[in-house]
């Protein structure tokens, strides 16, 4: 007998484990996989979902936080970000406006089951199917330390985060 894994339909807490994924990405232009569970003790992670690629609002906030990446940095922490849209338009989209030094993951296939995992994939109206604009902190111990959901075309910045990690 297989059991259905439980899917939840609200964002995780601050304080809770954050649930893993294992996804395509990209890396300064080169593809590879991301595993949440491979980083764990090693830095803390912004993992920024976006609702697309080809949007005014995602393509301001991933170039912001290639700008301002060396602040992270200083606090031991690293963007991922995180977007339904296929790794064929990742590719794309970041070499139109990249390269970026974090990863880009696709969470395109099975669609949008990471997004659902942390509660922020849309399930209805026009944006149906893509994720909301959010942002989850979590620490070395793999624990969330804080969460955000933004409207979509509000920008996700960084000061509640580094404020967070300082």
């Amino acid at each position: 007998m297989s059991t259905a894994r439980e899917i939840p339909s609200h964002p995780p807490d601050v304080g809770d484990i954050a649930p893993d994924f294992d996804l395509p990405a990209l890396v300064g232009g080169v593809k590879r996989r991301f595993h949440l569970l491979e980083s764990r003790g090693k830095r803390n992670l912004l993992l920024a979902f976006y609702p697309s690629n080809w949007e005014a609002a995602s393509t301001d906030q991933m170039v912001k936080y290639q700008v301002e990446r060396e602040k992270l940095l200083a606090c031991n922490a690293e963007v991922v970000g995180i977007c339904v849209d296929s790794i064929m338009n990742t590719t794309v989209w970041e070499r139109e406006i990249g390269p970026f030094d974090f990863p880009l993951c696709s969470d395109f296939w099975p669609h949008g089951e990471v997004s659902k995992r942390y509660g922020v994939l849309r399930d209805h109206g026009p944006r149906a199917g893509a994720s909301e604009r959010a942002i989850f902190l979590v620490n070395r111990a793999g624990d969330i330390q804080f969460r955000k959901i933004y409207d979509s075309d509000q920008p996700a910045d960084l000061d509640e985060p580094l404020a967070v990690l300082r």
